[in-house]
């Protein structure tokens, strides 16, 4: 057929047809570079050391009595609460150290600073699957070097980091995206914006109660924000420290990037001055007790440096009496025995006060008496019983039966048992525990019997101060309004949990609104932690927020940029000093213009760009006019 005598029907919707092809071709381009973008962050696999003690079949000798100091060294001894045995030793950082340190950080910071979006996210995700692959290894390693259960290390380090991980993945780049900001009338013409850029190098300060994710949470935020980390862990857990920041230096240098992004540094609290006072670092996080933390605020005032302050809580959980009695047992109790009891207490988020209206008081002290008494400590890791305490018959099997483990250190327990004490003393009833526990298995471990106190009051400094222990206390409200007056009566403000029934009951509302707390938890406990909200507290629980957009861009520069909008500069309008308003010098041959009519000018400027109604804008307009 010749190309003269081609039919091509004309009533054909060709145009629908066009649009319909063109659509397709986008699809499919958007679809092509989307597989592209995942290709791109896909996650490499890489290997990290695991250190000896922490593979089957390590026995540590058991120090006869385990301390972080030796005498004679400036080391830093290392050892397992929960057994006695010793994990090493480790030398602690010097100022010259730490100088290093930073300048180190510094250089491979620059380069960072101009990765994009997608390569940090490639980074995030690697460490991610290599978190997800080495679960086991991770949870081993912090339960070595605290004491803690492997669900406790499964639950408050490993599930919470991941979360961490995903959620800035998929949210981070929003959140510090340049955000457009409104202008004015008299400003049209201008686009507003605020940025948030990298800080530098930060430093994080942090506890022990959660070796990995206390370490890993700053690495997340300060490697997506384009900074470097100077992280200083406790010295109670220098020995974790190690490997779990070797995970994202591994991580860095396979996808070729410096790993002196990340740096870790135990010290001595003798030296951590140099570090909190260091005018090379731009942020600091601090998670500790209010005596260090007025330490490190002072040190870092030397050069203005601003710090993010977590100083723990004494957590309420109201229980109102619009929990069915099935509820509060099926429920409610299960929360609660492990809002207490989760890493033997040592949590800052822990419930450390329950506080219940009438019924539900009378309720839950027989159910909360009878679980608390059959909790079991000990190690939740296979260890050679034999060498641990050869006098011992216990089959290595029990570390499958643990609910508890130890403490971190036995310093705090004479405090405790004198708080005890003297609740008991002021009135309070004690119905189990109350006192340190020798282990028929680990005599060298930091345990602490599972303890209960009632009719406790807000005088009795067991209701005000944080314990940190697996310390159950539960306090009797008449009402709401007494719930709210008991939780408000601490100077500790972190977080909080209600239990009620919201649908019916509006004093569960009411006690979310009125009880003093940076977060709450409706019946629930610690929920706020796994949904990427912003953590933090207020009053003395510290100020700032981790976590969260609020994380994201508490640790950037926050930068507001006003500029020409684009059609302005299209159409060539910009900002020009009216003649009336310029300095003298430069109108009437030098001699200017008189103050009166500059002020009448403004004046009217005033009006037109500010007043409610047009004909007090148009009076404006015209004064403009007259005196411009």
């Amino acid at each position: 057929m010749e190309l003269s005598t081609l039919y091509l029907p004309a009533d054909l919707p060709w145009l629908e047809i066009s649009f319909t092809i063109l659509c397709v071709f986008v699809l499919l381009s958007l679809a092509r570079l989307g597989s592209l973008s995942k290709d791109d962050e896909a996650p490499v696999d890489y290997r990290v050391p695991l250190p000896e003690q922490a593979k089957a079949g390590w026995t540590g000798k058991v120090l006869e009595k385990p301390t972080i100091k030796v005498s004679g060294s400036s080391a830093i001894q290392c050892y397992n609460p929960a057994t006695g045995q010793l994990l090493g030793r480790v030398n602690p950082a010097t100022p010259d150290g730490i100088d290093r340190a930073v300048v180190k950080a510094a250089e491979a910071q620059q380069e960072w600073a101009k990765t994009t979006f997608t390569q940090r996210r490639k980074v995030l995700r690697s460490m991610l699957k290599f978190i997800l692959d080495n679960q086991d290894d991770i949870a081993t390693v912090a339960c070595l070097d605290s004491g803690k259960t492997k669900v406790d290390a499964m639950v408050g380090e490993i599930l919470v980091t991941i979360e961490k991980l995903k959620w800035t993945i998929k949210h981070g780049e929003k959140a510090i995206q340049p955000e457009r900001r409104p202008t004015n009338f008299i400003m049209m013409y201008k686009h507003n914006e605020v940025r948030w850029e990298h800080l530098g190098v930060l430093a994080a300060c942090v506890s022990w109660n959660y070796p990995f994710h206390n370490a890993f949470s700053p690495i997340i935020s300060t490697l997506f924000t384009g900074s470097a980390l100077i992280l200083k862990p406790s010295e109670s857990t220098a020995f974790s420290s190690a490997y779990f920041t070797s995970i994202a230096r591994h991580a860095l240098s396979t996808l070729h990037h410096n790993p002196n992004l990340i740096q870790s540094l135990p010290m001595w609290p003798s030296t951590a001055n140099h570090l909190t006072s260091h005018p090379g670092i731009s942020h600091i996080t601090f998670i500790g007790s209010r005596p260090v933390a007025h330490t490190v605020c002072a040190s870092a005032a030397k050069y203005l440096t601003p710090v993010c302050v977590e100083l723990g809580g004494k957590d309420p959980a109201i229980i109102l009496d619009s929990v069915s009695p099935s509820e509060l047992e099926r429920k409610v109790v299960p929360i609660l025995m492990r809002g207490i009891f989760t890493s033997a207490g040592q949590n800052c988020i822990g419930i450390e006060r329950i506080i219940a209206c009438p019924r539900s008081y009378s309720l839950l002290l027989p159910l909360l008496e009878t679980r608390i008494k059959n909790l079991r400590l000990g190690s939740s890791l296979p260890s050679s019983p034999d060498r641990i305490n050869p006098t011992s018959h216990a089959q290595d099997q029990d570390h499958e039966n643990i609910d508890i483990g130890a403490l971190i250190s036995s310093a705090r327990f004479p405090f405790l048992s004198e708080a005890i004490s003297s609740a008991v003393a002021q009135g309070a009833k004690l119905h189990c525990g109350g006192a340190p526990h020798i282990h028929p298995k680990y005599p060298q471990g930091h345990y602490f019997t599972p303890t209960l106190l009632s009719s406790v009051t807000t005088d009795m400094t067991i209701a005000s101060t944080e314990l940190f222990a697996p310390v159950a206390v539960l306090m009797r409200a008449s009402d709401a309004s007494d719930a709210i007056r008991i939780a408000n009566s601490t100077s500790y403000a972190l977080g909080a949990s209600v239990f009620g029934a919201p649908l019916s009951d509006p004093d569960v509302e009411r006690c979310v609104k009125e009880v003093q707390a940076g977060m709450v938890s409706v019946n629930d406990f610690g929920a706020y932690y796994a949904t990427g909200l912003p953590f933090g507290g207020v009053k003395g629980s510290g100020y700032g927020r981790f976590g969260g957009e609020e994380g994201l861009r508490g640790i950037c520069n926050l930068k507001a940029v006003c500029q020409d909008a684009g059609w302005a500069r299209w159409m060539g309008v910009r900002t020009r000093i009216p003649k009336v308003l310029r300095y003298g010098s430069e109108v009437n041959g030098g001699e200017g213009v008189r103050q009166g009519r500059k002020v009448r000018f403004l004046r009217g400027m005033m009006e037109l760009g500010y007043a409610e109604g047009w004909r007090r804008r148009a009076r404006g307009l015209w004064e403009m006019v007259r005196n411009g």
